[in-house]
């Protein structure tokens, strides 16, 4: 499911500035990068039998390297997922959520919104 709602998606900012406002806000990078891009991920438990739901931000760099901490990234549309142990996180638009989920995510995602907006890079 895409957040197309949440004014994330298209916004410039430097990776550490990112890191810091996704940190705040509980999401985990970990070792979810590579040299031009991120996932920042936030883990939804569920009572559901074998299903977790993830909040997922990404972005790619614009220029520098996510490895030595210098890139300038752009944020890409935010997304709610279902993960089915063991197959995996599925994305897709006819996957149902429940509504709680759906808000929770909201509300993460308009906190972020909100940090990121003294980081952002005017163009």
């Amino acid at each position: 499911m895409k957040f197309t709602d949440i004014e994330i998606e298209g916004s410039v900012i430097d990776l550490k500035a990112l890191d810091h406002v996704m940190e705040k806000a509980k999401f985990v990078r970990a070792g979810q990068w590579d040299y031009e891009r991120v996932t920042y991920d936030y883990k939804i438990g569920s009572p559901e039998k074998n299903i977790t739901y993830y909040v997922r931000v990404q972005g790619y760099a614009l220029e520098g390297d996510v490895d030595r901490g210098d890139a300038v990234m752009k944020l890409l549309t935010p997304l709610l997922g279902k993960h089915y142990y063991p197959h995996g996180i599925e994305y897709g638009e006819e996957e149902e959520f429940p509504e709680t989920i759906i808000q929770h995510a909201n509300r993460l995602l308009s906190g972020i919104e909100t940090n990121l907006k003294s980081f952002v890079k005017q163009s």
